[in-house]
């Protein structure tokens, strides 16, 4: 029996703010759409009092923020940076061209084809997020895209250094300084001093993500990675309430918004878990943003078996999901909609998010019971061919002229008809 100890926000005060988000993006992608780059500084001013002379960095004002950075931080984000290429380059290497002789004649296939253009977002408002350019830039550079833009926007006042620096590192063509709603829709939109792309990756907050889902079909999208979500499932065994609420609060930290949910099959765990969390809130320098996403946004459920909790789990199909029981591969063998598993004590999102190889753009919002994270595969367009030899057009062209006469489709059947009549004579 499923037993929740603390509720989050419910569906109707989360669909009203839905319901103002798609509002205020409607309005922000009609005036890039109408004015361009007018409408891109003038909201520029408005959210980030930035209005410099061109929101695209120069080579040299790249390299200064390069050189502004000391050797161990450039060490780390290079470090970071290649086991996300690592990891990419892996998964790049899974995903083959085919040709196959399907019938006597009939050969099929597909090719592998990298997009011509994408868009990065990087957010950087509220904290700088140097990872989401490894995650982003340097997956698609190792896809062979041939055109990667960047846009972040500005962190006190100027252009983040280590943002930058991760940018070009990573491989970016283009490096925008500006954010928000109005970056992601520069970059899809194109405007008189930017050039649309293609696709459209990277997190953000709930506009960023509303802007995405209204521009997917005008370019293509990654998926949508709204607000953090993390899910803890622990036991008493592998987990203790220091660690559990260390682990919530680690992610609820990302926004006021961001949903943090611990699952357990221990009421007393679960109780534990709550009094710690607060007891930690007392110290820790995020706790604004965390405790208000934890006070409207956590959750404490308590289920009665492994089998229960994959069922919650599941229903939850949340981004980020960390298991620390006896049995984390039971977890790994059974769930089927998450968006990124880090199984055992030992590691945790932070790792995913920061620097161990794995994409942190991650499906939020149940998203995950039908698509996965970001990947080189998102970047990668698979496209199908056929070939077919004068003999083995005859034997398709039959069926498919009775097939397309089964349909009504005259056109269809004419097509068929023309070959089986030209190929069998011949």
């Amino acid at each position: 029996m499923v037993k929740i100890l603390k509720v989050g926000a419910s569906q109707e005060q989360t669909r009203e703010k839905s319901d103002h988000v798609r509002g205020v993006v409607e309005g922000i992608l009609k005036g890039i759409n109408d004015k361009g780059d007018s409408h891109i500084r003038e909201l520029s001013e408005k959210f980030d009092n930035w209005s410099p002379k061109s929101f695209r960095l120069t080579s040299d004002e790249i390299q200064e923020c390069i050189d502004s950075l000391s050797l161990d931080t450039l060490n780390d984000i290079k470090f970071a940076q290649e086991q996300v290429k690592n990891f990419a380059r892996l998964q790049l290497e899974s995903i083959s061209d085919i040709e196959v002789e399907t019938r006597p004649g009939i050969t099929l296939g597909h090719k592998n084809i990298p997009m011509n253009s994408v868009g990065c977002y990087i957010p950087g408002g509220k904290y700088p997020l140097v990872a989401s350019a490894h995650m982003s830039v340097a997956t698609a550079k190792v896809a062979g895209v041939k055109r990667v833009i960047a846009c972040a926007p500005p962190f006190d006042g100027k252009p983040m250094p280590a943002i930058v620096a991760t940018m070009a590192l990573a491989g970016a063509d283009e490096i925008y300084c500006f954010g928000g709603v109005q970056a992601v829709g520069a970059m899809a939109l194109g405007t008189e001093t930017i050039r649309a792309v293609d696709m459209i990756v990277g997190p953000g907050n709930a506009f960023v993500a509303e802007a995405k889902r209204q521009l997917f079909g005008r370019v293509g999208i990654d998926l949508l990675a709204g607000p953090t979500e993390t899910l803890v499932i622990a036991d008493t065994i592998k987990c203790d309430a220091e660690m559990a609420a260390t682990d919530l609060l680690g992610q609820a930290e990302h926004g006021v918004d961001s949903p943090a949910i611990l699952l357990t099959n221990s009421e007393t765990l679960a109780k534990e878990t709550i009094v710690e969390v607060e007891r930690q809130l007392q110290t820790l320098e995020t706790a604004d943003i965390a405790g208000k996403a934890w006070r409207d946004h956590g959750q404490v459920i308590v289920c009665d078996s492994y089998e229960e909790m994959v069922q919650v789990a599941d229903d939850l199909a949340f981004e980020h999901v960390q298991v620390m029981t006896q049995d984390p591969n039971y977890f790994l063998d059974n769930m089927t909609n998450f968006g990124a598993l880090f199984l055992g004590p030992e590691t945790n999102v932070a790792y995913g998010d920061k620097v161990i190889g794995t994409n942190h753009t991650l499906p939020t919002n149940k998203a995950a019971r039908y698509t996965g994270g970001l990947w080189v595969g998102k970047f990668i367009k698979t496209c199908t061919y056929q070939r077919v030899t004068p003999q083995a057009t005859v034997e398709v062209g039959e069926y498919c002229s009775r097939l397309c006469e089964l349909e009504g489709f005259a056109g269809h059947k004419a097509q068929a008809d023309l070959r089986v009549k030209r190929y069998k004579s011949g």
